[in-house]
């Protein structure tokens, strides 16, 4: 799924933006961070059945990507 795919299907509300914008920031996330937490946000949101991305989804994702990170970095 490409970016301009992923702002067609992975559509998230105001307050969502404000998350993962603040997340995007102190967790210093790159551009492809933020699709690939889109994309596990709308697996999430379609695992819970709702049609729409909501903000206990985006946090989920958002949460699980820190947990990635922090693996990442106590392997090096």
């Amino acid at each position: 799924m490409g970016g301009k795919e992923v702002q067609e299907i992975c559509q998230i509300s105001d307050a969502g933006r404000n998350l993962l914008k603040r997340a995007m920031e102190k967790l210093n996330l790159s551009a492809r961070a933020y699709d690939r937490i889109l994309k596990v946000s709308r697996t999430i949101a379609d695992l819970a059945q709702s049609e729409e991305i909501k903000v206990e989804h985006l946090a989920e994702a958002i949460h699980y990507r820190s947990l990635d990170r922090e693996n990442w970095a106590s392997q090096g």
